[in-house]
């Protein structure tokens, strides 16, 4: 599981990597730190270098603390973490040199990425044609939905409306979706506080019953969640062959 860190590390030899073998893992650590990690200075590496004491595994400890190695307590992990910040640092160290394998170096050396052909008709659409755009304003037409001048405003709309009014459940019980009653004056209401502006308080007035919607659709989730945890919580069953009678 190792091995392709060890690798890309150019450590000596990856392929005869055990991490059963205790001695393997201390000679690694200790490599990782000379070589890559350099966490201590030189002179503080001395009980990490004493791979024979029999302190090494509390030495080990302090060491993951202070690379502030996130895992403690399983020692595969922790390795994998020290690799993999390792790997972190060479690539940190030779920044130049990786950036020159650029993707006309990948071409020219005839190193080609697998070319995936997607079957989702979506994915060959392009969302900034004159075609896509008529066909966004064209459905908003047929749906009545005023467009934005942003047509992807314009799509969120239209998404939204299809979702809400022209789902299956929607469509088999239409009374549930269509608005009755008289329509609210929003025009007409008071806003409870003056901007200044006339049209500045007419948009007040349609974000604070956008925010108002927002706050009834949040408790109404709330709502479901409390009646999803009753169901499973109010009703407990007994196993009755489980009681005893008498001492």
């Amino acid at each position: 599981m190792f091995k392709r860190k060890l690798l890309a590390l150019k450590y000596h030899s990856p392929d005869a990597f055990v991490i059963s073998d205790e001695k393997q893992v201390r000679n690694l650590v200790l490599w990782l730190e000379d070589q890559k990690i350099r966490q201590y200075k030189v002179e503080e590496r001395a009980e990490l270098r004493d791979t024979e004491s029999p302190n090494w595994p509390a030495t080990f400890k302090q060491y993951c603390l202070d690379v502030a190695c996130p895992v403690q307590g399983k020692l595969s992990e922790q390795l994998e973490w020290l690799l993999g910040f390792a790997v972190r640092l060479e690539f940190a160290d030779n920044l130049e040199k990786y950036k020159k394998r650029t993707s006309e170096e990948v071409v020219k050396n005839n190193i080609k990425a697998p070319k995936v052909i997607s079957s989702n008709p979506l994915d060959n659409l392009d969302f900034e044609s004159i075609e896509f755009k008529n066909g966004v304003n064209g459905l908003a037409a047929v749906l009545q939905v005023t467009p934005h001048p942003d047509h992807l405003v314009t799509l969120r709309a239209i998404s939204r409306l299809v979702s809400k009014r022209l789902n299956s459940d929607a469509l088999d019980n239409p009374d549930t979706v269509v608005p009755k009653g008289k329509p609210y004056p929003i025009l007409e209401a008071d806003l409870g506080f003056d901007t200044g502006d006339y049209v500045m308080n007419q948009a007040a007035k349609v974000l604070r019953l956008l925010y108002i919607h927002d706050l009834r659709s949040l408790q109404t989730e709330i709502n479901e969640c409390i009646v999803a945890v009753q169901n499973l919580t109010a009703n407990p069953k007994t196993d009755t062959k489980l009681g005893k009678v008498g001492f």
